[in-house]
Formats: structure tokens, sequence, C-alpha cells
């Protein structure tokens, strides 16, 4: 049985009524609502104002190195919103996703330079390691009923303190050991951070990266079961479960898709920096949800798609490298936020309803 499509209400919302004509049937809705009613489009509307704007008022924008560096920016918030998008979708918060990048990348570092092994294995390990944090909250929501913002809270205050404590124990510092120089390394960094040329401006792989899996979750979102099943949990849980929905597997696994998530993030800062600082992630989850949030997708769930994040996150990158390419005071970037999320839920609250208006 095929559930509803991305952009109609989830299972148990009563679909939005339209006009109708003389013989009593639905009318086509016009052009312009049923574009309205895809979630990105206000988010791609945004993006373009504010692309526009710093083209306008930073000149180096529009040389190729910068909008280079710009894309990069947005590709590694993207990676990590679209996971988290999804699980939104499917009506579950994850916070632990900002540390939980860190605890990858140290467990990659430390496996591997600890026990002077190929940095393979230690690639390897934290990927199990992040699925097992993905697995763990999933069932802890699923088995006691709680909140998803309370259970990952709580992993995310583990995640925290592990990190420093094992960091600190295990090297006598507050970050890990520099892994430039061990069997693997140079064979990892191609695939996680490596650069490729664009007509003379070196191009970050992730934004590559970024873009196929914007591509992938897209598919998945409206040509599979799987994804008409994240809608149907998103939308109402119960009614998803009453007509066949597997809701505790879909659930788990989407917490599972944000740690694999972390765990190629983590592998990135790793292999770009050669070591890791233990305190750092926090607040990046934040950063993670506001982006699936200005991409379209709605708090309570069974709402959203895949391409508005990927606008969502170039919206963060522009706005954060814009600002030093202007010459402003970068602590105006917190302010752009506030803006840009309190906007982007106007915007999204203004296109539902002038999309389901009669």
């Amino acid at each position: 049985m095929r559930m509803a499509p991305q952009a109609e209400p989830a299972v148990g919302e009563p679909p939005a009524s339209g006009p109708k004509n003389a013989g009593g049937r639905t009318a086509r809705r016009p052009l312009a609502l049923r574009l309205l009613a895809r979630p990105e489009v206000g988010v791609f509307l945004g993006a373009a104002a504010v692309l526009v704007f710093f083209l306008i008022v930073a000149p180096s924008v529009r040389q190729g190195s910068s909008m280079a560096t710009i894309l990069y920016q947005s590709s590694t918030i993207g990676i990590m919103a679209l996971p988290v998008a999804l699980l939104m979708i499917g009506g579950e918060f994850d916070l632990s996703a900002g540390v939980a990048v860190i605890t990858s990348a140290l467990t990659a570092s430390m496996v591997s330079y600890q026990l002077t092994l190929n940095v393979w294995t230690g690639v390897i390990v934290a990927l199990v390691v992040s699925l097992a944090i993905g697995a763990f909250n999933g069932w802890m929501v699923m088995r006691t009923g709680l909140p998803s913002f309370l259970v990952t809270l709580g992993t995310f205050l583990i995640l925290q303190g592990v990190n420093l404590a094992v960091t600190k124990s295990i090297t006598g510092n507050v970050a890990t050991d520099d892994i430039s120089d061990m069997d693997g390394f140079d064979q990892a960094k191609k695939i996680f951070a490596s650069s490729f040329d664009v007509g003379g401006v070196q191009v970050k792989i992730t934004v590559i990266w970024w873009l196929v899996f914007a591509a992938l979750a897209t598919w998945v979102l409206l040509r599979t079961r799987y994804g008409n099943w994240i809608f149907a949990v998103g939308g109402s849980k119960d009614s998803a479960r009453a007509v066949g929905v597997p809701v505790r597997f879909t659930k788990i696994s989407l917490f599972m898709l944000v740690g694999f998530g972390a765990w190629f993030v983590g592998m990135h800062n790793l292999f770009s920096f050669n070591t890791v600082q233990s305190g750092e992630g926090v607040g990046q989850e934040l950063i993670y949800i506001a982006a699936a949030v200005i991409g379209g997708c709605l708090l309570t769930g069974g709402y959203g798609s895949a391409i508005g994040p990927v606008f969502g996150a170039f919206m963060f990158g522009m706005v954060q490298q814009g600002i030093v390419y202007a010459g402003w005071n970068p602590d105006w970037f917190k302010a752009f936020l506030g803006v840009m999320l309190l906007g982007a839920v106007l915007i999204n609250l203004w296109v539902q309803r002038t999309a389901t208006r009669r």
C-alpha cells in the first residue's frame, strides 16, 4: 500500500481541501499553489536572496575561490543536515549529533595511533561506534517512550564528558596525536578530505559527497517504500503502525543514519587536520537542526524534503563566509542565524497556508 507522497499530509492527517468544480470533483490546483506546496520553495527563495545580497555588498564573493570556500563550508554542515532532516521528518530530534562527530573522529584517531594500526582499522571501528550510538538513541526512544529531545540530550552530555575524559587519560592532552604519517592515511584522505581542480579553483571533495548524499536522500524519500515509511511515522506513528509500517525499525534506522553522517563528517575533520580537539562539536547540533528547519522540515514531523536542507546549509555557509568577505564583525553571524531561523519559520508557515487555502 503506497503512503502519502512528500508534499502531502502524512498518515493520520486529513487531506487539504481544495476548490471543487460543478461536478463535485476536486479541481486541479494552479501551478503556483502546487509549487508553493513544495517544502523547499521558501528556502530556495531565501538562499537566492542571501546570495544576491552578498554578491552586492561583498565583491570578493564573486571570485571562484571564494565561492569554493562557501560551498565547502556549506557542505560540512549540509552532510549532517541531511540525515538530521530525515530524522525530523520522521518526528524525532538528535541533540547528540554535534559531539557524535567528534566522538567518531577521536575513536578513529586513538584506535589507529595508540594501537599502531592501519588508519582504516580506526575508520571502521569509528563507523561501528557511530552506528551503535545512533542505534542506542533510537532503541531508548522506542523502548522508553521518552521524547527524543530528552534521550539525546542525555547522550549529548555523556559523549561530551567521555570525549574529554578518555582523550586526556589516553593521550595526556585534550587533543589526539598526529596520524598523518601512518599507513593508510593518504588513501583515506583522498576519500574524505581531498580537493580537485575546477578551472584553476580548488574544490573540496565534501562538496561532491554533499550533492551525492542529497540526491540519494531525495530518491529514497520520493521513490522508495522506506521514504513513505519516514513520512508516515512522522505524521502519526499509531496510524502508520495500523497499516503495517515497521515503526520501530524506521525510527531506529533514522537515528543510525544520523550516526553515519556523524562518522563521515568526523572522518573529514580527522583527515583534514590530522588531529582532533576533544572539546569541539558542542553547539553544532543546533546548526544542523536549524539548517533542516530553514530547509522546510517541520518540528512536528511528517513534512519536509532533502533538497530544502541543501539550500538551508548553503545559506549558513553563505552568511558565515559572506560576513568575513564583507569585512564585518564575525559576531554578527549569530544575529544573522537567528534572523534566518525566524524568517524561515514564518515563510514556511505562509507557504503552507497559501498552498492549502481554497
